[in-house]
């Protein structure tokens, strides 16, 4: 584990058990963010007529360089203090939302979209820009961690990321704390947390990564591969989830990327 990280996760669990959300700074190196800024920009290319903000986790199955970031040994030793050594991948998903246009994540809860048995899961936000009140960073509502997970309701009435959102009387909204980063911090949240984040209507880009974390323990309910189920660290526990293999890289067919050739080859 790099000393950077280590000298701040005595502190962060502490802050985590407290607020449901604590940032962690400088996780990863600039060249990594600036892989992530141009892996954006390829799969927008490979799927057009897609909103960078719906960049979902079933875009990931065969494709190297993602799982190679979610893998990232630095971001692993962040969530292990979370959810212990044995780390599997439940999701992930890009939301980048574009200068002037980035639309607006309403107030949810995520545990009340997943199909996960127990709900033992973190989500790691990753910053692959600075992300700021002006550009529509993440917004929590401290302490509601403890509250039980509400029914999501649709909602169209305003342009957003999730087409659904929380019952307003559930949001206290004078509570909320602005989660402020510099491109390669990264935030962790509860899945139990309200939360949200407004419009970009800057002339910035405000691109992230979300990464759900899961222990090996905590079961994927569904009848089918769940497309984003890797193994990342440690060992599975039988009975519970079928994991994908890592893909490898295939030139022309995937982004390149530094180490691309040997990606996944002793696993």
């Amino acid at each position: 584990m790099e000393t950077a990280i280590r000298d701040q996760l005595g502190t962060v669990r502490d802050q985590y058990v407290r607020d449901g959300y604590v940032a962690v700074r400088n996780v990863i190196d600039m060249d990594l963010v600036e892989e992530g800024r141009r892996h954006i920009d390829w799969l927008l290319e490979q799927h057009p007529g897609t909103r960078p903000e719906q960049l979902h986790h079933s875009l990931m199955t065969d494709d190297p360089f993602w799982v190679r970031l979610v893998s990232d040994p630095r971001l692993l030793d962040v969530a292990e203090q979370f959810i212990g050594p044995n780390i599997a991948l439940f999701a992930s998903h890009y939301i980048a939302k574009r200068p002037f246009d980035g639309q607006a994540v309403l107030w949810h809860q995520d545990g009340s979209y997943w199909p996960l048995e127990p709900m033992q899961v973190v989500t790691m936000w990753l910053a692959l820009d600075d992300s700021t009140p002006e550009n529509g960073c993440m917004r929590v509502i401290p302490g509601t961690q403890e509250m039980t997970l509400q029914e999501m309701k649709p909602r169209t009435d305003v342009d957003n990321v999730l087409s659904s959102g929380m019952d307003d009387s559930f949001v206290d909204e004078k509570k909320a704390v602005d989660i402020v980063l510099k491109a390669g911090d990264v935030s962790m949240h509860h899945p139990n947390i309200v939360h949200g984040s407004n419009a970009n209507t800057s002339p910035k880009w405000r691109r992230g990564l979300t990464i759900r974390y899961i222990p090996t323990s905590t079961r994927i309910v569904t009848d089918r591969q769940w497309p984003s189920a890797f193994l990342l660290r440690g060992n599975a526990v039988a009975g519970i989830n079928s994991y994908l293999p890592w893909p490898r890289y295939a030139a022309g067919k995937h982004m390149p990327f530094r180490g691309c050739e040997t990606f996944g080859i002793a696993r």
